[in-house]
C-alpha cells in the first residue's frame, strides 16, 4: 500500500491547525477579556465576564475547527488522485 492512511492525513491536518487554534486562543482571549471589562465599566449595573464564558467558546471553536478539518481531510484522503490528473 504507498500513500498516507486516512487516519495519518486526518492527525497531520489536525495537529496544525490545532496548533494555530491554540496560539489565537492564548492571544485573543486576555485581551477580548480586558477589552470587555473596559467597556462594562462605562455602565451604571455592571457584571462580570467569568471563565466559563471563554471556556464554552474555545470548546465550541475547537468542536467546529475539527469537525470542518475532519470533514476535508477525509474528503481528500478518499479521492481519487487519478481523477485529479485527468481534470488537469
Amino acid at each position: 500500500m504507498l500513500g498516507a492512511t486516512v487516519s495519518g492525513v486526518l492527525l497531520l491536518l489536525s495537529a496544525d491547525f490545532l496548533k494555530l487554534i491554540l496560539i489565537a486562543m492564548v492571544i485573543a482571549f486576555p485581551l477580548a477579556g480586558w477589552v470587555t471589562s473596559q467597556w462594562l465599566h462605562g455602565f451604571a449595573y455592571r457584571t462580570t465576564i467569568g471563565a466559563g464564558v471563554f471556556v464554552i467558546a474555545g470548546a465550541a471553536t475547537l468542536l467546529i475547527t475539527m469537525i470542518t478539518i475532519s470533514f476535508q481531510a477525509v474528503k481528500a484522503a478518499l479521492a481519487n488522485p487519478v481523477e485529479s490528473l485527468k481534470a488537469e
